[in-house]
């Protein structure tokens, strides 16, 4: 392969001058013929077509302002015309094109993640359930679902189908920012359309049919996420113009997500065995798919937060360092809570603890200074750590904790950024200007941020309630499996396919010792039946 390499050099030189290294005899007519000019094609030639060089003239350095109209859909350029490149930087598009990938790889983390916490017999059927989300939810907001969210027009709720199908969806600069053009916009909050049911999903775990957990997924992401994201995000939205702070997904992403998995977990009813005192008592049969889901989150969660910026700057670089400061917190928090009790270095512990972090760090990524992340993952980890025990108070069997994690831990960070914005650090991106929270004196923002939270969570809770109690009631949709395909499990039972060749459904110790054990003694199981399996 040669790479031609075009450097600014007189136009007499010859090819031969490009290389570092003595030259061949040989090559030097090859060479001589690639420095020659051009013939010039005959213009009146109708079978000919004059060579153009393309150019590449996205901005390195200050783009062309936009030169369409703003504040409602135009066509979004017209490229046969106009280079529509012009108007944005090349550093904006990588940055944003990467993060869309890193949110995307997150999405099979959460299915790892739940995969490796639950039961062996339901492990392959969550990590589907996460993979199909990116699907459903991948035409959901094709088909009407950015429209909703990030119309240029719309009412305080909900958007408009302004752009249905992605009409007119192309070079105009965006709901979200200016730096990125509406296409680029559309991908990258598209992955975060995606992951929002995935994390509901959860609460599906060893008992919710495959076919109505799809169904549910679309109709979800559209009567209940693209609301609260418009409302968030939109410049229309009543909680954007009211003023409050959601840098990247506290209450779109994880309060509506936690809140609609306590939903399914209540309207699912409680799985066979469960205990309002002790819950179903089991060990997560797989802490390896722990620790990978962790670090799929952890790494996405880069591009999660930074690239909410929706911009290659200095305020993108310090939603990436809260973040991190925040999760490295967070674990080891939640670590110290577990070996308080059990005198154990807990590796789930940890995890959960990176993702209490996390989930916390969220909303005030793009407005918090880095001592404040420390606060977070602290604070985060804990209230997410003592927010396990609420499902027992509720008597709701959220198998996962996915309440706990997301809905808590995006409330408590929802307020937190109340408490720490800080304007200098939201104008670090040179044009974001906010009133700050506490430490800035604007004592109300804890106010909007209080209304913002219990918002998003009531509304998810109850559409998701009546969405699911709808659903129930039509023929082939019903939400739960049968008895026996709970026993089963749903890998059996709804996919006939297993994570694994060997499947332990109960494990008894009877199996591998001596006979002569006494029956009923503790060592014919290994703390209970189905502990692993």
């Amino acid at each position: 392969m040669v790479l031609f390499i075009y450097p600014a050099t007189p136009p007499t030189e010859t090819a031969e001058t490009f290389f570092f290294f003595p030259v061949q005899p040989w090559v030097r007519p090859v060479l001589s013929l690639c420095s020659r000019p051009p013939k010039t094609l005959a213009a009146s030639s109708p079978t000919r077509r004059r060579l153009v060089r393309p150019a590449f003239t996205m901005s390195a350095g200050t783009p062309t302002e936009y030169a369409g109209v703003s504040g409602v859909a135009d066509s979004g350029g017209d490229s046969l015309t106009e280079d529509l490149n012009v108007y944005y930087s090349n550093g904006d598009f990588a940055w944003i094109m990467t993060s869309s990938a890193l949110v995307l790889l997150m999405i099979p983390g959460v299915g790892f993640f739940y995969s490796g916490l639950a039961r062996r017999k339901s492990a392959l059927s969550l990590i589907l359930l996460s993979m199909l989300s990116v699907a459903v939810v991948g035409f959901q907001w094709f088909f009407w679902g950015y429209s909703l969210t990030f119309s240029h027009t719309g009412s305080a709720y909900i958007g408009d189908l302004s752009n249905f199908g992605l009409m007119k969806v192309l070079g105009q600069p965006s709901v979200g920012s200016s730096k990125i053009p509406d296409i680029l916009f559309m991908l990258y909050q598209g992955m975060f359309a995606a992951i929002t049911p995935a994390l509901a999903i959860g609460a599906a775990a060893d008992r919710a049919r495959i076919l109505p957990a799809v169904v549910f997924i679309f109709i979800w992401a559209t009567i209940v996420y693209d609301p609260i994201a418009y409302w968030t995000w939109n410049a229309n939205g009543w909680s954007f113009i009211m003023g409050g702070l959601d840098f990247a997904g506290g209450t779109p992403v994880h309060i509506s997500s936690g809140a609609a998995a306590l939903a399914y977990a209540l309207m699912l009813g409680k799985r066979t065995g469960y205990t309002k005192v002790h819950g179903l008592p089991y060990r997560p049969h797989n802490v390896t798919h722990v620790v990978l889901g962790t670090v799929f989150l952890w790494v996405g969660w880069f591009g999660f937060n930074g690239g909410s910026a929706l911009a290659a700057n200095t305020r993108a670089v310090m939603a990436c360092v809260v973040t991190h400061i925040a999760a490295c917190v967070g674990g080891f928090t939640w670590c110290l809570l577990d070996y308080r009790l059990e005198k154990k270095w807990s590796t789930v512990g940890f995890c959960s603890g990176v993702i209490a972090g996390l989930v916390a760090i969220t909303p005030g990524s793009g407005f918090v200074p880095p001592w404040s992340a420390v606060v977070f993952g602290v604070v985060g980890a804990i209230v997410c750590n003592f927010g396990t025990k609420v499902k027992f108070l509720l008597g709701i069997d959220d198998g996962l904790d996915v309440f706990a994690e997301h809905a808590i831990g995006g409330i408590a960070g929802n307020l937190m950024t109340g408490l720490f914005a800080a304007d200098y650090i939201a104008h670090l991106d040179g044009a974001s200007e906010i009133p700050g929270g506490w430490v800035n004196k604007n004592y109300i923002q804890l106010g909007y941020q209080l209304a913002d939270s219990v918002a998003g969570f009531s509304y998810s809770f109850v559409l998701t309630c009546v969405i699911l109690f709808l659903m129930n009631l039509v023929p082939g949709l019903s939400l739960r499996v049968t008895a026996e395909e709970e026993e089963l499990g749903l890998d059996d039972a709804e996919l006939g396919e297993f994570a694994y060749d060997y499947v332990e459904l109960t494990r008894h110790a009877s199996d591998i010792l001596p006979t002569s054990t006494a029956p009923g003694s503790g060592a014919h199981s290994l703390k209970g039946d189905e502990k692993t399996a």
